[in-house]
């Protein structure tokens, strides 16, 4: 395997110190035109790569942050990572984007990897409910912005949407359409949005004068489409099957309403469906999905400048702050029923 070529190769070629070469990488006003010319001749030959993680050691400041998701499978952490990425680009970072796939112990490697690779700061949506990876991770210095996730008993900063505002509005919304039994296809209960969303069901139940018993939780191990599905198997096995349901996000939604079409259970006027994101794909369903918007990019946008914020060289001003932005209901056809 070929060497990789460092500057004192382009000093021993270019005929001048290794100072004369770093100032001509890094300084070249300070350095003569024909000497400077007689470097970046060298550094054309041989190939020389700047090597920027010596640099950023050196300087003890990284132009990386780092993003865990828990699944870049689901369009909503997509766009939160367009957000923060264009917020990133807008102050000269990268980011490196990571996915937990909802696991606590990658979650905890990747915690490690950042920390090893001394990353300027990380925006962190956990899996760990425990809060465990978090306070091994604090132990680095490495300051860190939770991602739709309130910070909860810490003094980190968050971006989040209230969650309980937006399971409300998906459940007022069925209960006016005339429902009056609905299912929660929740996901793993351990998740801090799983469980606000319920919450904000079961207070649109009671604005309604509904008791809790009219919402019927199907809880499932994790937030993607073949849960869904499995959750619809489970729905269409009841007795008293509910006449609408609510997914905790709209790839548990898009599963449900394939479970539905095969077994020949018309949405929305056999079962009414109503999901959580307002990802891309719900617009485009085989029934265009009814779901709960949430600003994803704007989201990742903010939770960026926070980090950015917390990490310039006047940190010393930065005051956390808990951010949290309002869902918005958008109607589509899969909850359209008339009853």
């Amino acid at each position: 395997m070929a060497q990789s070529v460092g500057i004192k190769d382009v000093a021993r070629v270019a005929g001048v110190s290794v100072g004369t070469v770093s100032n001509v990488i890094n300084r070249p006003d300070t350095v003569a035109t024909e000497t400077r010319a007689r470097v970046l001749s060298a550094i054309d030959r041989l190939g020389y790569v700047r090597s920027e993680s010596a640099r950023q050691l050196r300087a003890g400041r990284s132009r990386i942050m780092g993003l865990l998701v828990l699944d870049m499978g689901n369009p909503f952490f997509v766009d939160v990572a367009r957000g923060a990425e264009r917020a990133a680009r807008d102050a000269g970072l990268g980011v490196m984007v990571c996915n937990s796939a909802e696991s606590v112990g990658e979650e905890a490697e990747y915690l490690s990897l950042f920390a090893e690779q001394r990353v300027r700061g990380v925006l962190l949506t956990p899996a760990d409910a425990t809060g465990r990876n978090i306070e091994s991770f604090r132990r680095h210095g490495i300051p860190f912005v939770l991602v739709d996730r309130v910070a909860e008993g810490t003094t980190e900063c968050s971006v989040s949407v209230d969650d309980v505002a937006g399971g409300a509005l998906a459940v007022r919304h069925l209960v006016d359409a005339g429902h009056r039994s609905i299912a929660y296809v929740s996901g793993p209960p351990g998740f801090n949005q799983v469980r606000d969303r319920r919450t904000g069901a079961l207070n649109a139940l009671a604005e309604a004068g509904l008791g809790p018993d009219r919402l019927r939780e199907l809880p499932t191990e994790r937030l993607d489409v073949a849960a869904g599905r499995d959750a619809g198997a489970r729905l269409l096995g009841l007795a008293d099957r509910p006449t609408a349901v609510f997914c905790a996000n709209d790839l548990l939604a898009l599963g449900v309403l394939q479970a539905m079409y095969a077994a020949g259970v018309g949405v929305p006027d056999d079962l009414a469906i109503v999901g959580y994101d307002d990802i891309e794909f719900a617009a485009a369903a085989a029934v265009p999905l009814t779901s709960v918007r949430q600003p994803a990019v704007t989201m990742g946008a903010l939770a960026a400048e926070l980090l950015l914020e917390e990490t310039e060289e006047n940190a010393g001003r930065h005051e956390h702050r808990r951010v949290v932005l309002q869902p918005e209901l958008v109607v589509r056809r899969s909850s359209l029923s008339a009853r």
